[in-house]
């Protein structure tokens, strides 16, 4: 009789366990492909069609990890084992965190237009001249491309308009070029009433150029601004937002000088 309390537990099933690590296993499958995907393709080890593979399977295998989370779940109540059970909640709501990520990208590329190349002049845009060259490279254009990218911006994004300052050319000009050292964009060049310049996004790399022109005008200064990516159909609103959040902040330090 005194034995039995170790013979009951070691008879208790250890499948639920087993199903709680693998689901765990997943999970950090998923997570190591979600954020290996961008580093991998930034330090060129592997083209970007394999990069985006890697995000699909990281997709996949979070899916996995909350399918078999459930599956242990339910065991766990069936067989009353509350440390697998626990085990499998905690790995259901991380695969969800995860899959969150691309799911929320996904979302974003429905809602915006698939356009790459945003301007406050869809008249008369900033031209690219510094940066040409290495545009050249890429698969993006280096003229702005007008036409039905201008219809689908004016209609996506009403608030990319020109930003007009009353203050000198010359001290918005030292305070674009602060605030672009300040976003850590690599500046290409620096004329007297123009500034291009290289935004490289974090996660994957991926390189957007920008000039901002500026024009006098009476006693204030108009800025205008273009930002586009080198490569993509879409840049999932990269750019307009990028657009929108530099003009805000250069309007709060010119405010605040």
């Amino acid at each position: 009789m005194a034995h039995q309390p170790i013979i009951e537990r070691a008879a208790r099933p250890r499948w639920p366990r087993r199903l709680a690590w693998l689901s765990v296993i997943l999970l950090l499958a998923a997570a190591l492909l979600l954020a290996g995907a961008g580093p991998a393709y930034r330090m060129e080890f592997m083209a970007l069609g394999d990069a985006f593979g890697l995000l699909r399977y990281a997709t996949y295998a979070a899916v996995a990890a909350a399918a078999l989370g459930l599956l242990t779940l339910v065991a766990a109540a069936v067989k009353r084992r509350f440390g697998p059970g626990f085990t499998a909640v905690l790995v259901m709501a991380a695969a969800v965190a995860l899959l969150y990520v691309p799911w929320q990208h996904w979302q974003r590329a429905q809602a915006v237009p698939a356009i790459h190349d945003i301007t406050t002049d869809m008249d008369n845009p900033p031209a690219f001249e510094a940066v040409a060259d290495a545009r050249e490279e890429t698969p993006n254009e280096v003229g702005y491309p007008g036409g039905r990218t201008a219809e689908q911006q004016r209609a996506a994004y009403p608030e990319i308009q020109p930003l007009v300052i009353e203050a000198p050319m010359d001290t918005v000009l030292a305070a674009v070029q602060a605030e672009m050292q300040d976003a850590g964009w690599q500046i290409a060049d620096v004329g007297p009433a123009r500034i291009e310049a290289t935004a490289t996004t974090r996660w994957f790399g991926f390189k957007d150029d920008v000039v901002v022109r500026l024009r006098e005008e009476d006693a204030a200064t108009r800025v205008d601004m273009r930002s586009a990516s080198r490569m993509g159909a879409s840049d999932v609103g990269t750019n307009a937002a990028r657009i929108h959040t530099f003009l805000e902040a250069l309007k709060a330090r010119l405010d605040e000088a």
